[in-house]
């Protein structure tokens, strides 16, 4: 079930993309792909109705001042970080935990597989981790000669497809039940099936086995409590559990922007994840580890290891791009977003994918890198909306696009299209110019069509299928309407005048 190095779902790279990256092949791809509109609208559009619809009816009016109370904390950890690392790691090492420090991925999952090779390890068992989907753990250690195996349903599907996760909460939010039964036949030898109870338990079946024979269980982290050195995982499935409790080993690869000061702010946390994740109360696992397993315990590991991660945040962490790293990793903004909805996860060609990629990502990996991704927005405003500790996204996604023409990172024929349209704005006769040219130039079009016929009155409307140059996007998908000839302005005018007016 090895990785390989460029993973492809019909034709287009999953993983890895070239850099810098051009988003419109994918993204031309999901919008064609019908199949693909409809997991992903029915599931993000019933998730975002059911968080909203759940916070209003357990919040009230109390929601808003919950979301800037926890952005509110988020900030002041992030804004003395170091003091709360620190505290963090004398708590966490008091209690027997191993703390190590990585700078990047490669540093990361080195650390992993030193501990792994020290300890004879050749299976390891692994629950979902966003941050070891950054590092690429699971193909280091495949290459290292250690069974990697992700436990979490979602997540083990993929592998088995050597497919990617498309979004933050559900990662296999593009596929069907159909498509997972060809993976089990296919790859597990069962007989196919596409009942849901039928498949996960060959999953479970599958999986079983697997806790008991690991040396080692890797996991992510939802929250670290500076004032005990506690790590926090919060899992709908069991298979978090067992990764971490069951195997002698356990190491957790954790974001350095994971902290929160204490074990007293962790229930309103609690509450928001799931809520804004998937519209629950809570999720069903809430597993704190602080330490490993003590004399007296039942169960857990012998060891404890935890990896801060840092692989780009400290540039991240700097006064104008601190907020993004409030993230708690709830994908609410994802499911809230309309274009999200329209080209899935797998366009924004990183491991974040949605509102929350598409500023994180470009500041992470290089704006020059991922210069598509601040205008994968509408800037409707729905992902501020949704987002549980208040991140301005709306407002990021404008600084990184001016940005893309201040730095000359965009082409030149964007750079001067949007020059002339910001002249044309600034005064009241270009304005006014501007407007009446392009309702005759767009009319003109649709009577060429056929869609508008010249005697129509000026406020008949067509349809123009495609427009050239700059505004091509705007028709590749869609026909547009074309304006009325005749204006607000002059209806308007002509109104007030019927009625004596100034």
């Amino acid at each position: 079930m090895s990785k390989p190095t460029a993973l492809t779902l019909e034709g287009h790279e999953i993983l890895f993309p070239a850099l810098p990256y051009d988003i419109n092949q994918r993204a031309a791809a999901a919008t064609q792909d019908s199949e693909l509109q409809n997991f992903v609208n029915s599931a993000t559009l019933l998730r975002d109705q059911t968080r909203r619809d759940q916070c209003e009816a357990t919040f009230g009016e109390d929601y808003d001042k919950m979301r800037t109370l926890a952005g509110q904390i988020k900030q002041h950890t992030l804004d003395h970080l170091d003091y709360y690392l620190e505290q963090f790691i004398d708590a966490a090492e008091a209690a027997g935990t191993t703390v190590h420090f990585a700078v990047d991925a490669v540093e990361a999952n080195k650390i992993c597989l030193d501990i792994a090779k020290r300890e004879n390890v050749k299976l390891c068992v692994k629950s979902k981790s966003m941050v070891t989907e950054e590092t690429n753990l699971v193909s280091d250690m495949e290459d290292a000669g250690i069974e990697a195996i992700e436990t979490d349903l979602g997540e083990f599907i993929l592998q088995l497809d050597h497919d990617a996760p498309s979004h933050l909460v559900t990662p296999m939010i593009h596929k069907n039940r159909e498509s997972v039964g060809r993976a089990f036949e296919r790859e597990l030898g069962v007989p196919y099936t596409d009942d849901p109870q039928t498949l996960t338990q060959i999953a479970r079946e599958h999986l079983r086995d697997k806790y008991q024979q690991a040396e080692m269980g890797v996991s992510g982290g939802n929250f670290m409590l500076a004032d005990s050195g506690s790590l926090v995982i919060c899992t709908n499935e069991g298979n978090g559990r067992l990764c971490t409790s069951v195997p002698r080993i356990h190491v957790a690869f954790v974001g350095i922007e994971k902290l929160i000061p204490g074990r007293a702010w962790l229930p309103m946390y609690l509450k928001l994840l799931s809520r804004s994740a998937i519209g629950s109360p809570i999720t069903v696992y809430n597993h704190v580890m602080t330490g490993p397993k003590k004399t007296d315990d039942a169960d857990g590991p012998e060891q404890m290891h935890i990896i801060l991660v840092d692989n780009g945040r400290t540039e991240v962490l700097k006064p104008e791009t601190r907020e993004m790293l409030r993230c708690i990793r709830c994908g609410a903004c994802l499911n809230a977003c309309p274009v999200y909805r329209k080209i899935g996860g797998h366009s924004y060609g990183s491991v974040y994918s949605g509102p929350i990629g598409a500023i994180l990502t470009p500041v992470l990996k290089g704006l020059a890198n991922y210069k598509d991704l601040p205008y994968v927005s509408s800037l409707c405003g729905a992902c501020y909306e949704a987002c549980p500790v208040k991140i301005n996204i709306p407002k990021y996604l404008v600084k990184l696009r001016e940005e893309l023409i201040g730095g000359h990172f965009d082409k030149l024929i964007d750079r001067i299209f949007f020059k002339v349209w910001t002249m044309s704005l600034k005064f009241p006769w270009t304005y006014r110019l501007g407007g009446w040219a392009s309702a005759r130039g767009l009319r003109a079009r649709a009577k060429l069509a056929g869609t508008l016929k010249p005697g129509d009155r000026f406020t008949a409307r067509g349809w123009v299928s495609h427009v050239p140059g700059p505004a091509a996007g705007w028709t590749a998908k869609r026909d547009l309407a074309t304006p009325p000839a005749k204006g607000f302005r002059t209806w308007w005018d002509e109104h007030q005048k019927d009625k004596g007016g100034n």
